[in-house]
């Protein structure tokens, strides 16, 4: 390989196990290449610049203020207030509730941690009240909070739509079905975690309680109405509805309930930029390594050993999850999206699979990858929330995130589960 092909792979990867921030990591590697090649030095913060200037990236920053806002206004709290009347009296109640306001929330939200931390902050602490371990609180926190990616609005499929250059409204379509086969999965375990290990259940709801939750909730379950009814009613595209996300929470959070303050706004906004900043700054640096990829014909390269080597379809698709879930144990999912991107994309097309189909195997491996061992993003934000040390949540979410490799094999094999909405 060439020197440039060795800082690219080998230089990366030292730099990540060195524990540098990838973000960093990228950017190093590109400088370096720069400086040793002789390539005039503005092309880096020239890629930044173009890497940057998609419509579709502003959706991000505006998705991740709408989940803060919810957050901060209350909603969040009503839509778990509204999922505990009607699931709290079957076996392991607590836990469904949590699955069921997560798909409400991530609905709105988009955002992986934004979910795991809403929902995370109501129901970790509610269920160590009632008897669960902490360490399975936050593991079915973080599992829950994972639907976001495949739920839409997803910002993961935002990001995938950028790169692959893909409709992000098919996009979005192709994760529900996944999504929901996750959810399944999910209430599944609890179910019988819950029957094996004879918890008590809770008192089911009256008829008043449910009346007077759909009432308090109402103005929080109309939020995924409105956005997604918008997106998929050509009222608006995925960015302006990630900004009427924005205002339609704070209209509802300041005018309506009024439990959203003018002086909360600040800390939700610099929340929100936070993260998006995190998000913007690999998407950036990663547009320079991408060229340099590029330029060095390593997606091609790559693509011509598969096809050479690899004639059977579902054994390309094998080794391309296998090796995208051990990346995302240990790598940050967006900046994997971004590296690899292009060269996934080429792969793909050389064995022939749906763009669509492929954006949605990117986007669950994705998901999976940020409530997997040993860091995941989600899972560090549950633990945030609950104080539990990594170890025992790592144990508590095994189960989950087993059954998760199942829905992905699903999703690989059978793509009526990506493609039926979108047909």
């Amino acid at each position: 390989m060439s020197t440039t092909s060795w800082i690219l792979t080998a230089g990366f990867a030292g730099l990540v196990v060195l524990g540098v921030p990838f973000a960093f990591s990228i950017a190093m590697c590109v400088i370096a290449v720069i400086f040793l090649t002789g390539i005039d030095p503005m092309l880096f913060p020239q890629t930044m610049v173009a890497g940057t200037q998609s419509f579709s990236l502003l959706a991000i920053p505006f998705f991740m203020l709408a989940g803060e806002l919810m957050s901060a206004g209350g909603l969040s709290k009503r839509l778990v207030r509204v999922a505990d009347v009607f699931v709290r009296h079957l076996p392991g109640g607590m836990g469904l509730v949590v699955v069921v306001a997560a798909l409400v929330f991530a609905a709105v939200s988009g955002s992986a941690p934004a979910t795991t931390a809403a929902i995370g902050a109501v129901m970790i602490p509610a269920m160590a009240e009632r008897g669960y371990s902490k360490a399975y609180a936050t593991a079915l926190a973080v599992s829950a909070g994972i639907l976001a990616p495949l739920i839409p609005p997803s910002i993961a499929f935002v990001i995938w739509g950028v790169i692959a250059e893909q409709s992000i409204a098919k996009l979005f379509l192709s994760g529900v079905l996944p999504g929901m086969l996750m959810a399944v999965g999910m209430v599944a375990i609890i179910v019988i975690q819950a029957l094996r290990e004879k918890r008590p259940r809770e008192k089911a709801a009256t008829f008043a309680e449910i009346v007077a939750a759909l009432k308090e909730g109402m103005w929080a379950l109309l939020a995924p109405v409105i956005v997604l009814g918008g997106i998929y009613g050509g009222v608006f595209t995925p960015t302006e509805a990630a900004v009427v996300a924005c205002l339609y929470a704070l209209f509802v959070g300041i005018v309506i309930e009024g439990r959203l303050r003018i002086s909360q706004l600040p800390e939700a906004v610099s929340r929100a930029m936070a993260i998006s900043a995190i998000v913007m700054a690999i998407v950036a640096v990663s547009s320079g390594f991408g060229f340099l990829v590029a330029q060095e014909q390593l997606a091609t390269k790559l693509a011509s050993w598969l096809g050479a080597n690899i004639h059977e379809k579902w054994i390309m698709l094998a080794a391309l999850n296998l090796g995208f879930f051990l990346l995302a144990a240990v790598m940050d999912e967006i900046a994997i999206m971004v590296i690899l991107g292009p060269m996934l994309i080429s792969i793909a097309n050389q064995f022939g699979v749906d763009p669509i189909h492929f954006g949605a195997i990117i986007v669950t491996n994705v998901a999976i990858g940020m409530a997997a061992p040993p860091i995941g993003y989600c899972l560090f934000v549950g633990m945030a929330i609950s104080g539990v040390k990594l170890w025992p949540v790592s144990r508590a979410i095994m189960p989950f995130v087993l059954m998760m490799l199942v829905v992905l094999a699903l999703v690989t094999y059978v793509p009526t589960f990506a493609l039926a909405l979108v047909r």
